[in-house]
């Protein structure tokens, strides 16, 4: 299998949502292609930013500025590391999205409805959270982008309540990366 591993785990190693990642890693085989958006230099698209892409998508020109929507389509699964932020994910994640989000190549329109263009199966996303996850906003975000790109399954794993007792982190993270793997185990994901 052909992995491609976004990770926006900002804080990296003091990172829950890296450790979650890293378990699931362990457990994992095939191709994967580790791809940390902190060293990428990534910026939102300006105006001319825009006109530059749609200049180059009206006359078929190859640029680097489609290289990484290029590159995400040509994966079996999608795996997303980001933590619950401000109830939903770093805005570095939103910003990689914007680039790979790209008429003809991410996805097209039939009738004026997107038809996604990714090759991949599959999309699971991992976070954690300090305080209590109500509804995972940037979860449902991302699986509705990732349907828009033709991905039909996606998955949400993450561990919640890390930072309401910090004496307990240690332990919930332990306690919350086990029953993770058993219910990737079961789905028949690892």
């Amino acid at each position: 299998m052909k992995r491609l591993i976004i990770d926006c785990c900002i804080r990296e190693k003091e990172s829950g949502t890296k450790l979650l990642l890293d378990n699931y890693l362990k457990d994992t085989s095939g191709d994967n292609h580790y791809l940390n958006l902190m060293k990428l230099d990534l910026k939102p698209l300006n105006i001319n930013d825009l006109k530059y892409r749609d200049e180059c998508l009206i006359n078929k020109k190859n640029d680097k500025i489609f290289d990484l929507a290029k590159d995400f389509v040509t994966y079996d699964e999608i795996v997303i590391a980001a933590p619950y932020w401000d109830l939903s994910f770093p805005s570095l994640l939103k910003v990689y999205f914007e680039h790979i989000s790209v008429v003809g190549i991410t996805f097209t329109y039939q009738e004026s409805i997107p038809i996604g263009l990714a090759k991949a199966e599959r999309m699971i996303y991992l976070s954690t959270c300090g305080g209590k996850i109500q509804e995972h906003l940037g979860y449902l975000y991302t699986k509705k982008l990732m349907e828009m790109f033709g991905i039909k399954k996606s998955y949400n794993f993450y561990i919640d309540s890390l930072d309401l007792d910090l004496n307990k982190r240690n332990s919930l993270l332990d306690e919350g990366i086990k029953n993770i793997k058993l219910q990737m185990q079961q789905l028949g994901l690892i």
